[in-house]
């Protein structure tokens, strides 16, 4: 939503809908793709059954809903007859569902929405009341919340105050789009609406161009190199470990938006990353693979190129888990070559994973692998739908609303062509993470074995900047914080304000803020109390800490090397692949 001298816009733009939809995206989409059992009825079957036997406990929300309802009957027709009176109920801070003035102003359509409040609230109630075990409570939440949502009356053309106001602007011809846009997202993309016009955007034209070359491949990934735009550089080299959970580019994005482009203008010797998309053939590679011809073989070609034992290491969600498993392993050998390590947005303790460990138990992990055993892997598309339907507000009803009722076509999105861009998962590695690290938080506990070596993250003593966004449903912030007390460096955890991408893909000229707090408290909401706020980028905060840690100056080293000779330009090959 735009916003001017503090007054929200109430008018819902493609724009709009992108922005929320990029707050709620994660590279970690597939994490709960093919969890259908987690969705299924049955977890709202639990909670019928469970007011059944205990009959009484509905007795309080409904009379709460029995009130509402006559409150909201009485300030609608107060509102019939010109006057006026507050609304008893107001939607939770964040929702922009309701921001156009006629939710307010008529008669009509304030009874409608002060109803629908007040019915889900009873829905929510009815749960609380239940009193489901934590994993059932939870699924059957998020199981109402989707049933809940799509019954809004801002997803129906008679009950949207825009929709019919822009039909009547346009004398129908915002119908006439919105059904050729259904009829076309039906034929073309599964019968969701659309959330993005992707054909504005280009791999190496537009996105993932910051200039480099590719340096070194194998059958797992592409290393590359990223040319030096000063004339000396920090003598430590910088890798950068993405998830490939989606494709690298998160980290390379547009112009002026790619956070390895502003490290390379730093100063810094940028090297990153590009995992193969997998196939049927790569269902037997494993999490140990990802971790030896992943960063470690890195990390050997990257020590040739620049004559340098050390480094340090920037890891996003995935990619930083893997970076911590990197440097226990190391440690675990003796091998003491990291400088520090940053992690964006990642979990290291999964004992409290937020919404993802309602999805990821025993029983969802055994029905997902049955469902990767004939294939070996996962779907690109199966991820997707999965995620959009935990989070159906921002991913479905926003492009429901925009698309099929008032006819716009979907926002050219750099962060939204990059998640359509997505990737499979090798059912081995899948399924191990899956159940070492939601399922046992192994970890965390230094239970973990990988590679042949059993990890303690407690022994990985580089400094770690640890970076969270405060709106992450993926990464919890509070849960990340844990990473603090585990690591067993000097630590420092900043945390940024947006979601779990759009909080990374945040340029100093970004109009978000960050909270920085030098003393790390016990709890993280302690923390928080004693935190400062910043307007800005975290990436403003992270330079010069990261530049205290890059060595001294020097001339920019070559691009590769004899060893390791240039084999194509950046973004090589394997970004490509479909």
């Amino acid at each position: 939503m735009a916003e001017t001298d503090g007054v929200t816009d109430p008018t819902i733009t493609p724009a709009a809908a992108a922005a929320a939809a990029a707050d709620a995206l994660g590279p970690e989409v597939g994490l709960l793709a093919g969890l259908e059992s987690a969705l299924s009825p049955e977890a709202l079957s639990h909670f019928g059954v469970a007011l059944a036997a205990h009959p009484t406990r509905v007795v309080g929300p409904t009379r709460r809903f029995g009130l509402a309802l006559a409150e909201a009957a009485y300030a609608t027709t107060a509102r019939w007859f010109g006057g006026s009176r507050p609304a008893p109920l107001e939607p939770e801070a964040g929702d922009r569902r309701f921001l156009d003035p006629a939710w307010r102003d008529h008669p009509w359509f304030f009874g409608l929405e002060q109803g629908y409040l007040a019915w889900a609230r009873y829905m929510h109630e009815l749960l609380d009341a239940a009193d489901l075990e934590q994993g059932e409570g939870e699924r059957a939440r998020h199981k109402l919340g989707l049933v809940v949502d799509g019954l809004s009356p801002t997803n129906f053309l008679a009950t949207n105050p825009l929709a019919l106001r822009r039909a009547v602007e346009t004398k129908g011809a915002s119908v006439v789009a919105g059904v050729h846009n259904f009829l076309d997202d039906l034929a073309t993309n599964g019968g969701k609406p659309r959330q993005v016009d992707a054909s504005k955007f280009r791999v190496g034209e537009n996105l993932a161009c910051t200039p480099g070359k590719v340096v070194f491949r194998n059958e797992l990934m592409e290393l590359i190199q990223y040319a030096p735009t000063t004339k000396t550089v920090h003598t430590t080299p910088l890798l950068c470990s993405p998830p490939w959970i989606n494709k690298y580019y998160v980290m390379d994005l547009a112009p002026g938006r790619s956070f390895i482009e502003w490290a390379v203008a730093q100063g810094h010797t940028v090297f990153a990353i590009s995992y193969v998309n997998p196939g049927e053939s790569m269902r037997d590679v494993a999490l140990d693979d990802y971790l030896l011809k992943g960063p470690y073989e890195a990390l050997d070609v990257i020590s040739e190129i620049t004559g340098t034992d050390k480094f340090n290491i920037v890891g996003l969600c995935l990619g930083g888990s893997l970076s911590v498993m990197l440097l226990a392993h190391l440690a675990a050998h003796g091998r003491d070559r990291a400088r520090s390590v940053t992690l964006l947005n990642t979990l290291v303790d999964f004992s409290e994973p937020g919404p993802m460990g309602c999805f990821v138990d025993r029983t969802s992990v055994e029905h997902l692998e049955k469902k990767m055993q004939s294939r070996g892997y996962l779907d690109s598309t199966e991820m997707s739908g999965m995620f959009d339907v935990l989070r159906s507000r921002d991913l479905i009803w926003n492009y429901v609303v925009t698309g099929w009722l008032l006819g716009e076509k979907p926002p050219a999105f750099d962060i939204l062509a990059w998640n359509a861009d997505a990737t499979r998962m090798p059912a081995d590695m899948h399924s191990f993470y899956l159940r070492c690290c939601y399922v046992e938080n192994e970890l965390a506990r230094g239970a973990m074995t990988l590679a042949g070596t059993r990890l303690d993250v407690g022994k990985v003593t580089a400094d770690a900047y640890i970076l969270s966004a405060k709106e992450d449903h993926i990464a919890p912030w509070r849960s990340a914080y844990a990473t603090t007390t585990l690591l067993g460096g000097d630590n420092r955890f900043v945390l940024s304000s947006s979601g779990h991408v759009a909080g990374i893909v945040n340029p100093p000229n970004s109009k978000r803020k960050y909270w920085t707090n030098d003393t790390l408290a016990e709890q993280p909401d302690d923390w928080l109390a004693g935190a400062g706020e910043h307007q800005g980028s975290w990436w403003q905060d992270w330079g010069p800490w990261i530049a205290e840690r890059a060595g001294a100056r020097r001339k920019p080293p070559a691009m590769g090397s004899t060893a390791h000779p240039p084999l194509a330009d950046a973004p090589g090959d394997y970004v490509h692949q479909p």
